[in-house]
């Protein structure tokens, strides 16, 4: 190995797998190691730390390398300053720009470490410099949201990844994310999202929900609903669909045609969608149809009368849509964000696309939920990056309907 480079792994690296992780990254991309020195903790709360030559045949395999590691928290022993550069248009990062993980990061400004705000995965870290500022801020920024001038993070200097650690006590939450599987005892872990939701609000923190039409399918809109009334969720996140079932519920008690208490096709039912639809921009949206009596129940019911924010982005396919929906999709992604950023819980409901969507935004900080009855949702998630996620391969009807029985809102 002709190049190398000094890097050190700080906490409980250990038990958290997280040294086996990197070294397994080195080999993995051809290149090599040594221990230069090995601190293991000899009690459970004490931390370990490990100094690690890392080596490889040549500069770009070794830039590789160690990109890769910092993303479980190794850094270099000799910490510089990063490296910044200017955009050169709007919307244009400069080459070599640092892409972003949803881990809590800092940087190395003039001798400090400054946190960098807002964790999220692909985006880039815009500093600001004066502009009154003491410290200087530093923040990831989307692409699309960045300012010719802005200055960004460059290359891999003066930063450092703290990576999530397993937690000291195993709790039911703990074992439930060993594996994604429709055999898990569903009482079990729907006890300890109860207890982690319970938990989120006494911590001042806020829940999202990302709800898909199939909520609605399943009849499980009304449990939602009486969650939304009863204050435990604090704002929501769909698409058209969603609510435009919920809404066709409401005033004609059908899903896409089908009678929701008896499970039947209704004649003419098919139609429903886009009677509601229209209804609902007759009225200028959903608000004005809640105000007006014309809509007089179901969850996005609720979600007016409890006055709670809520986010629909549109999509290709959407029929109308509602004049709710926000159809640009930079927009829709700016008022999820907006939101993601004060979450402490999301639980993401029988949604693929807006599942995805969410858990792009969300800090690896939070606690993150998702439901489905295809356990692929839950598996891209994680391979999207969003690995703090817990999977629950279930039925959303019966898990949202247990989950109001366990919080007591029957």
């Amino acid at each position: 190995m002709s190049v190398y480079e000094d890097v050190k792994l700080e906490g409980h690296i250990i038990d958290s797998l997280v040294l086996p992780v990197v070294l397994d990254d080195i080999l993995d991309l051809g290149g090599d190691f040594r221990f230069l020195s090995f601190r293991v903790g000899r009690e459970k709360k004490d931390r370990s730390r490990a100094v690690l030559r890392v080596g490889a045949p040549d500069d770009v395999l070794l830039e590789r390398i160690i990109t890769r590691i910092q993303r479980h928290g190794a850094e270099a022993v000799d910490a510089e300053s990063v490296v910044l550069e200017p955009a050169p248009a709007d919307g244009v990062f400069p080459e070599g720009f640092y892409s972003t993980t949803n881990l809590e990061t800092f940087i190395r400004l003039d001798g400090r470490w400054l946190p960098v705000s807002f964790p999220e995965m692909d985006c880039g870290i815009r500093v600001r410099i004066g502009e009154g500022l003491t410290p200087p801020q530093a923040e990831t920024v989307a692409l699309f949201d960045v300012r010719r001038g802005d200055l960004l993070v460059v290359g891999r200097k003066g930063l450092r990844v703290v990576p999530l650690e397993r937690p000291r006590a195993a709790t039911s939450f703990e074992f439930m994310s060993s594996s994604v599987s429709s055999e898990k005892p569903k009482r079990l872990v729907l006890g300890e999202v109860a207890r982690l939701m319970r938990a989120t609000h006494e911590n001042g923190q806020k829940i999202l929900a990302v709800a898909g039409p199939a909520v609605v399918h399943t009849g499980a809109a009304q449990a939602l609903g009486r969650l939304v009334h009863a204050g435990w969720i604090d704002v929501i996140f769909g698409g058209n669909a969603v609510a435009v079932h919920d809404l066709e519920a409401s005033m004609y008690g059908t899903s896409l045609g089908i009678n929701i208490e008896h499970g039947y096709a209704v004649e003419g039912g098919h139609e429903h969608h886009l009677r509601a639809i229209n209804r609902i921009r007759g009225c200028g949206g959903i608000r004005q149809a809640v105000e007006e009596g014309v809509v007089t129940g179901g969850l996005f019911f609720e979600v007016i009368r409890k006055g709670i924010p809520f986010v629909l982005a549109g999509s290709i396919r959407d029929d109308g849509p509602l004049p709710d929906v926000i159809t640009d999709a930079m927009q829709a992604q700016r008022a999820m964000r907006a939101h993601t950023r004060t979450a402490g819980m999301c639980l993401l409901l029988s949604t693929m696309l807006h599942s995805i969507a969410t858990g792009n935004l969300l800090p690896a900080s939070v606690h993150t939920v998702c439901v489905d009855i295809n356990p692929a949702v839950v598996t891209k998630l994680a391979d999207r990056g969003s690995w703090q996620t817990i999977g629950i391969v279930t039925d959303i009807g019966l898990f949202l309907g247990e989950l109001a029985r366990e919080l007591g809102e029957t």
